[in-house]
Order: structure tokens, then C-alpha cells, then sequence
């Protein structure tokens, strides 16, 4: 296969060291991070295919590692690496968003089936989305802001453009208000009361020109949730 980068962030240096040693035999380059922070500095800004992320960690903690990269990098692949009884973190983990687990102690061969498994899946899963082609305009992600072609503007909160990009992420699959408050607020759902995700497309459509009536854009879908349907062609969305 390629030389796929993944990233190992593991404070127990032998540990660290063989699954490094065993990636490396099986043709893949690695990033090593030491504790949380470092681990979280190298996830949002470093290379790699996938994370290996234990979660008990010096310094920052696994699952907000986790929550921090999910908000950022939503389709970057994630397997956490736990310890036996752990296992009311390893849900939470998975909830969070983590795309598989390992429990310690583990194989090699165990770990690289998972690895295998998850980059397999992964390689189906649409890219992160920087700009969305809009009838008469575009919506800039990086920019943070809608241009029409008759001059208008407008510009979009951090929120309004996370949101706005997960739900593009995620094209023509609705996504649930428990998924969104989880990703991209970074709340527990559980038995939470708000209205915030539905100001918040509100106000999305009205600065995407999405008629709030008879939305073209962002749907919804009743009982489930909200869909991104991008305007026109699919290839469209970039």
C-alpha cells in the first residue's frame, strides 16, 4: 500500500514505540505525540491519514482531544486506543465521533486490520469542503462569507460556517440536531432543550438566499434532522 501517514498520540513510550515500529514495517509513516498537548497541536495542523489517539493522557485529555478534532477535521479518520473497564470512555468516544477502537493490551495484527479496515472505510467519505457553489454566487468556508455575483455579501460566524460545513461534509444525508450539538457545539444531547440549531440554519438560509419557505438548500427533514443538497451539480461542492 502507500506510504499513508498516521499519526500516534501515546504517552507510554514503549507502547508508543512499537505500534511506531510495527507502522513502519507495515509501510506506513508516523507522527509521534507524547501527551495531550502535543498531540493536539500535531492533530489539527499536522499530515496524516488517521489518529491513533489514547485517551488517558498527560496534560489534555483524550476526549477533548477528540472533540477538538472532530470540530475541525470532521472526516479525518480516528481510532482510540483504551484500556480494559474503560469502557463508559470508549463510548463516549465513539459517540464523539471516533471511527473504531482498540483495547489494551493488543496485537499488531489486531491494530493493522483495524487501520486497514478504517482507511477503507474512510476513503468513501466526502472531503472536507472549503467552498460551496451557489446558483448566483458562492459561499467561502475559508473566508468565512457568501459573494453573489450582483455584488452582495455576507459575512459568516464561526459557528454559521462550521455548521454550514459539516452539513456539506455530509451531502444528501440528513443529520440528526443530536449529531450537530455533538460535532459542532460540543455539548451532550442527552436531555437537552434548544432551539439553537434551528436560529442558527435560519439564519444561514436567509444568508444563502435559501427561501425559508420552500428551502433548495438546506432541508429538513422531519424527525431526523437537517440535509445539505447542494445547488446544481453535485461537482459543485469542492
Amino acid at each position: 500500500m502507500g506510504r499513508l501517514r498516521i499519526l500516534v498520540v501515546e504517552d507510554d513510550p514503549p507502547i508508543r514505540r512499537g505500534i511506531v515500529d510495527a507502522l513502519g514495517i507495515a509501510g506506513y509513516e508516523t507522527l509521534e505525540a507524547r501527551d495531550g498537548r502535543e498531540g493536539l497541536e500535531r492533530a489539527l495542523t499536522g499530515g496524516y491519514e488517521l489518529m491513533l489517539l489514547d485517551l488517558v493522557l498527560p496534560k489534555k485529555d483524550g476526549l477533548a482531544i477528540l472533540e477538538e478534532v472532530r470540530a475541525a477535521r470532521p472526516t479525518t479518520p480516528v481510532i482510540i486506543l483504551t484500556a480494559r473497564g474503560e469502557e463508559q470512555d470508549r463510548v463516549r468516544g465513539l459517540k464523539l465521533g471516533a471511527d473504531d477502537y482498540v483495547v489494551k493490551p493488543f496485537s499488531v495484527k489486531e491494530l493493522l486490520a483495524r487501520i486497514e479496515a478504517v482507511l477503507r472505510r474512510s476513503a468513501e467519505r466526502p472531503a472536507d469542503v472549503e467552498r460551496i457553489a451557489l446558483d448566483n454566487g458562492v459561499a467561502d468556508l475559508e473566508r468565512r462569507e457568501v459573494r453573489f455575483e450582483d455584488g452582495e455579501r455576507a459575512e459568516l460566524s464561526e459557528r454559521e460556517t462550521d455548521l454550514l460545513r459539516y452539513l456539506a461534509s455530509h451531502s444528501g444525508r440528513a443529520v440528526s440536531r443530536d449529531e450537530i450539538l455533538s460535532r459542532i457545539w460540543r455539548l451532550n444531547p442527552e436531555g437537552l432543550a434548544t432551539r439553537t440549531i434551528d436560529m442558527h440554519i435560519v439564519r444561514l438560509r436567509k444568508k444563502l438566499r435559501d427561501d425559508p419557505t420552500e428551502p433548495q438548500i438546506l432541508l429538513t427533514v422531519r424527525g431526523k434532522g437537517y440535509k445539505f443538497a447542494p445547488p446544481g451539480e453535485e461537482d459543485k461542492v469542492t
